[in-house]
């Protein structure tokens, strides 16, 4: 463990800068704050391997037979897996149909494998001294699976704001992207079409991205803002960006014939979808490459 009375400011800023904290971050903090961002950003440093990792000599694989196999679960890449994992979740679990992080953590450990290391991988602390700003959070979950005792692992990321964050957790916006980061991993690792319930918000997402955009006329061409948007947004719901762009009754080239104030309506459905699910099958299977 570190030892961080003995540790300088300096000390702790050049450490927190070979974790790929920018400069810039650590020098507007005092020693109690770059200690609690050394704590959040090296966790996984800590990690011992001998005491959490056993050490498989023949490919990689070990036998875990205590674990039992549930004869009724389908194939991980069966179009059945999803419902058979959503029916795992107990009521509690799930907001409007939309797991929970500890649902899906307890989860995971249910039909999956053993969870043998989990927390986040990079931390990049809001840098607005005025307000609570814009955190992004990378996390990493670590999964020894049941019968084969394959390790794997899974990561991805959250970045929380005023605009995509309610006031209550917008406060705490490390602390709020960890949490949206953790779930975002564990469904990934799950192979399931709904959202972590943190990853939702009440506020109007749309017209804040609206409000924040200058100049706004209707009836110009798509802002670079809106467009990011939807691409996260189709990333995020696993929905094929052109396909929704043309799934109304005009046909466009290119996004960017598309207008601000149509693009506002296409923001609207995208947040029905992530509320109310729904998303028709036409335009499932998001394509990271549908610029070209």
């Amino acid at each position: 463990m570190t030892n961080y009375t003995n540790m300088t400011v300096t000390e702790l800023r050049e450490s927190l800068a070979e974790h790929g904290i920018p400069k810039a971050v650590t020098d507007a903090l005092k020693k109690k704050e770059l200690v609690k961002l050394h704590k959040e950003t090296t966790v996984l440093d800590e990690v011992n391997l001998d005491e959490d990792f056993e050490v498989v000599e023949e490919g990689g694989f070990i036998e875990d037979d205590n674990r039992p196999v549930d004869p009724e679960a389908p194939d991980y890449n069966s179009p059945e897996w999803h419902d058979y994992v959503m029916s795992k979740f107990q009521p509690n679990e799930l907001i409007d149909g939309n797991p929970i992080t500890a649902g899906l953590r307890r989860v995971v450990e249910v039909v999956l494998g053993e969870i043998t290391s989990t927390g986040p991988k990079q931390v990049f602390p809001a840098q607005d001294t005025n307000g609570p700003g814009r955190a992004t959070v990378v996390y990493e979950v670590i999964i020894r699976q049941y019968g084969t005792g394959k390790i794997k692992t899974y990561a991805d990321t959250a970045d929380v704001w005023h605009g995509n964050t309610d006031d209550l957790f917008c406060a705490h916006p490390v602390a709020t992207a960890c949490t949206r980061a953790e779930g975002r991993t564990l469904r990934k690792a799950l192979k399931i079409r709904a959202l972590a319930a943190e990853e939702l918000a009440k506020k109007d997402i749309v017209g804040i991205v609206q409000a924040t955009t200058a100049d706004w006329n209707p009836e110009d061409t798509i802002s670079n803002q809106q467009v990011t948007f939807i691409n996260n947004k189709c990333k995020q719901l696993d929905i094929d960006v052109r396909k929704f762009v043309n799934m109304g009754s005009a046909h466009y080239e290119s996004i960017n014939d598309v207008t601000r104030n149509t693009a506002q309506k296409m923001l609207r459905q995208l947040n029905d979808y992530q509320q109310k699910g729904g998303i028709p099958e036409q335009v499932q299977g998001y394509e990271s490459d549908w610029r070209k």
